[in-house]
């Protein structure tokens, strides 16, 4: 199945099929996703089958809306298909850009719309095995150390999220609590 994605060519959103614009490194829309219980983070593995950064570790969930998406109706549908979560909220955090290389000659240059779910107690989950390896709760303090020690256990993105957009998507607070 071809999948589409909105990505810019020539300066026009066009729909661009998804590996195409990675092989050519194309500026597209994408939507992250982070889903909280206090201070942790639900983290998944990406499934071996995936065609870039297959077994890393990375947030909660990542896509790209098709073309008449919105962020927030793809972060919702996401969450679903990759790991039967249902019923929560999600609260639009932050918008960025980053570029980076994913490995076999494919580059992310993505225009992301972040978002934030915070729950509360047990979350019923149900991962997708061609999406989803393994998931993990991890306390964000503990993830910050963790992607210091081992950067190559996790995304571009996920590292590039920690290090250079926290502050605007877990709050200040959280932020300066992993700093004390």
């Amino acid at each position: 199945m071809t999948i589409m994605i909105p990505a810019w060519v020539d300066g026009v959103l066009t729909p661009v099929e998804k590996l195409e614009a990675h092989q050519r490194g194309l500026r597209h829309k994408a939507v992250s996703v982070f889903v909280m219980r206090g201070t942790d983070v639900l983290l998944q593995q990406r499934a071996m089958g995936k065609y870039h950064t297959p077994g890393l570790w990375t947030n909660t969930c990542c896509t790209h809306p098709d073309f008449d998406e919105s962020s927030a109706a793809c972060a919702v549908r996401r969450l679903n298909e990759e790991l039967g979560i249902r019923n929560v909220v999600t609260e639009f955090r932050h918008n960025l850009e980053y570029r980076a290389e994913v490995g076999n000659g494919l580059i992310e240059h993505e225009v992301v719309d972040v978002f934030l779910v915070r729950v509360r107690g047990d979350l019923p989950l149900k991962p997708n095995p061609d999406e989803v390896m393994d998931v993990s709760w991890m306390d964000y303090h503990d993830l910050i150390a963790s992607v210091e020690r081992h950067p190559q256990l996790y995304t571009p993105w996920m590292r590039i999220y920690l290090a250079e957009h926290a502050d605007r998507i877990f709050g200040p607070d959280l932020i300066h609590a992993a700093r004390a």
